[in-house]
């Protein structure tokens, strides 16, 4: 179980990017700090419990023709 200590004005979305590598795993970081769900700027001092999160396989395609998620 890996965790993020909070700096003064993390948001959920900006610990996803930085931590998981996109923001759209904010979903699944926010499921696993439910008890934290009232904050949307986070003081400094929380303890984020991170999710695990695969790592996508490689594509074959160009990136330019990859779809974001």
């Amino acid at each position: 179980m890996d965790t993020h200590i909070t700096a003064q004005g993390d948001m959920w979305d900006l610990v996803a990017h930085m931590r998981l590598g996109s923001a759209l795993h904010m979903g699944r970081l926010m499921a696993c700090n439910r008890k934290l769900l009232g904050y949307y700027v986070f003081p400094a001092g929380i303890e984020l419990v991170l999710p695990e999160i695969a790592p996508e396989p490689p594509s074959a395609m160009p990136p330019w023709k990859v779809a974001r998620r």
